[in-house]
């Protein structure tokens, strides 16, 4: 058993913001850190950095401009996986297993636009479906013990997000999406490691919108990012946090980056 950490970050194309990729490799030190929305083709994925550092093994499922998803790893990783689980071809899923034998899952689940409704926002609907088709595959892990990361979209509790009354109505904290990622949590009896080391209703966000002039002073941030883990990888999950420092570095991410730290 060694003590793993394992960090999560929507880094808002990978090739932008390199330098602050960097910047945190360093000062962190993750040993495995999964990116969301690298926006790069696999071919064009920037490695160099990422093994002047020690991350000898990158996974990659991305696309030209938009989505992906990739794993930088100081240990080895095998059984990759990349899973369409909208059903268009889109790159937002790759998974892989530990040296440990912990399967890792690394997801960017889509925005879904900016009405609640699947009749009159096409991307609303492929939202829900993402998550109905994920809800199956959750359900048939058969004991697999798992970490599934990434950006889920979804901000579920009330102390998620600034102002729960005036956002109830807005893309990522409706009801019918917070109902739609319970049923996902369900499915394999996910523990959410964000509220088990930091329980509501003590505030949580790792997203503030870049339309903010201060984001900091208005401090209007949802938690859309997450780490959860099957039960029988609780008790293996040493501590959870956020890195709020870093939505203020230069030409930040709209997100900031999550570790958890586990002996495994």
């Amino acid at each position: 058993m060694t003590r793993t950490s394992i960090a999560s970050w929507n880094i808002n194309s990978v090739r932008a913001r390199i330098g602050i990729v960097e910047k945190f490799l360093r000062e962190e030190a993750p040993d495995i850190l999964c990116l969301q929305e690298t926006k790069v083709e696999c071919t064009l994925f920037p490695p160099d950095m990422f093994k002047r550092l020690g991350y000898d093994h990158i996974v990659t499922h991305g696309q030209r401009m938009h989505h992906g998803v990739a794993i930088v790893s100081k240990v080895p990783l095998t059984d990759i996986r990349k899973y369409d689980w909208q059903a268009n071809g889109e790159a937002r899923h790759v998974g892989v297993t530990l040296p440990s034998g912990v399967r890792l899952d690394n997801v960017y689940i889509p925005a879904g636009g900016d009405i609640p409704d699947r009749e009159l926002n096409p991307k609303f609907g492929q939202k829900l479906d993402f998550f109905g088709r994920m809800t199956e595959w959750s359900g048939a892990l058969n004991g697999t013990p798992t970490v599934l990361t990434g950006d889920f979209n979804v901000a579920p509790l009330e102390s998620d997000v600034w102002n729960h009354k005036a956002l109830l109505d807005v893309v990522s904290h409706t009801p019918i999406e917070v109902e739609t990622l319970a049923r996902l949590q369900a499915a394999s009896n996910w523990i959410d490691l964000g509220r088990h080391f930091i329980p509501a209703p003590e505030r949580l966000y790792t997203w503030w919108s870049y339309r903010a002039k201060d984001w900091e002073a208005s401090n209007r941030g949802r938690r859309l990012d997450h780490m959860w883990v099957t039960p029988d990888l609780m008790p293996k999950a040493v501590s959870h946090r956020i890195v709020q420092p870093a939505r203020s570095w230069e030409r930040p991410s709209d997100h900031i980056p999550l570790i958890t730290e586990f002996d495994f």
